[in-house]
């Protein structure tokens, strides 16, 4: 979890009366989590969060599932996704299940005339390409290229884009996204042993309070359903607030990569952790450094996981013709392992330049109608001499 973390004006009290400069009350909101039992920021709005004009009808945005019971290995063309103007059109989910759902978007435009509301997931949002500015009603949060950005569930939320070539990779995650319990200490710290610390957490350094009253649209999705609301105040008038329930980001640049004398597996790789799956990133590292070391991973079953990973960047020492915004899927279990010709190729090599974000979840996963238009069909035949 993020630290404590403060932005803005607050009352030196919570619950207590804080006033605007005309004497009026400001409107304080809490926003927890797990009911009162986990974490929460206390926010203080120039008008209550709460007046909504109208309502209209719902968006139907629930995936099309084309393989619910797959047992193949696959792979998708992830840069195949065409851009899109509008951002949330841009979101095509492609790996799903009961757990988490696992898009692709290439958004060309900012998000202007409407603010999104997840209010069935955390998001997880990898940036594979773009600058910008993810904006809330905590605060300006710059990203980057390597970034993960993450949105618990709840918040209200624009980004704002440097420029329209950009590439996401997006986890819609129906649990909380939390930080490996192996890296954490009894007080919440992360411990010596991480691969990052909480100076790697970049938090929303910026508060812009909009004193506004209109008509602002939030699309508010909940049930794979998208419910446009209309409120009367602009969602970030925020003149202050203070917790632990706020967007943060964690540059894939600075995991710090955990190596030994021979291969080290996946788990030393972990980022974050969930109900029923965990996230990695496979950074530039130097091989193991045992004389007999094999640099490449060894073959592998998954007994118990389906396991999916995103090629962000660089080369890759166990697959051949490995292409930028890539997908594999190794479905529970079915060994996969290096392509032919790449363990012999791999000794004595001294280092890796690879990048890329995995996924291994404990159920499986389904496959969307969209997966089907991107994948390369032949994928597993691609073991054979």
């Amino acid at each position: 979890m993020p630290h404590y973390h403060s932005l803005g004006q607050i009352p030196p009290k919570r619950h207590t009366q804080f006033r605007k400069p005309d004497g009026a009350l400001y409107a304080e909101q809490l926003v927890s989590t797990e009911g009162f039992s986990d974490a929460y920021s206390l926010t203080y709005h120039v008008y209550p969060p709460t007046m909504v004009r109208s309502i209209d009808p719902p968006i139907d945005v629930k995936p099309e599932i084309a393989v619910q019971n797959n047992m193949q290995h696959r792979s998708f063309q992830g840069f195949s996704v065409k851009p899109a103007d509008d951002y949330l059109k841009s979101r095509i989910p492609v790996l799903v299940n009961n757990d988490l759902s696992i898009a692709l978007a290439a958004p060309r435009k900012s998000m202007e005339n409407y603010f999104f509301k997840n209010s069935q997931a955390t998001e997880m949002i990898f940036v594979h390409e773009g600058t910008g500015v993810l904006k809330s009603m905590y605060g300006d949060l710059a990203f980057k290229y390597g970034d993960h950005l993450i949105i618990p569930r709840g918040v209200i939320y624009q980004l704002h884009f440097d420029n329209p070539e950009n590439r996401l990779f997006i986890v819609e995650s129906y649990s909380p996204i939390r930080f490996p319990k192996k890296y954490v200490n009894k007080l919440g710290q992360l411990e010596e042993h991480a691969p990052f610390c909480e100076r790697d957490i970049r938090k929303p350094d910026k508060l812009v309070t909009h004193d506004e009253k209109g008509d602002f649209v939030v699309m508010v999705k909940k049930e794979d359903q998208l419910f446009p609301y209309h409120y009367a105040s602009h969602p970030f008038d925020v003149i202050g607030w203070d917790g632990y329930h706020y967007p943060y980001a964690l540059s894939i640049h600075d995991f710090e990569p955990i190596t030994g004398r021979i291969h080290q597996p996946p788990p030393v790789h972990q980022t974050f952790e969930a109900h029923n799956y965990v996230m990695c990133a496979f950074v530039p590292r130097l091989y193991d450094y045992h004389p007999l070391s094999v640099p490449v991973p060894y073959n592998h079953s998954n007994v118990d996981s389906d396991e999916v990973l995103y090629y962000v960047d660089g080369d890759f020492m166990s697959r051949k013709h490995v292409d930028r915004g890539q997908i594999t899927l190794h479905p529970i279990g079915i060994p996969h392992g290096p392509h032919p010709g790449t363990v012999e190729k791999s000794l004595g090599a001294k280092e890796t330049k690879e990048l890329a974000v995995m996924v291994d979840t404990f159920r499986p996963l389904w496959l969307t109608k969209q997966a089907m238009e991107i994948e390369e069909p032949d994928y597993h035949k691609s073991w054979l001499d």
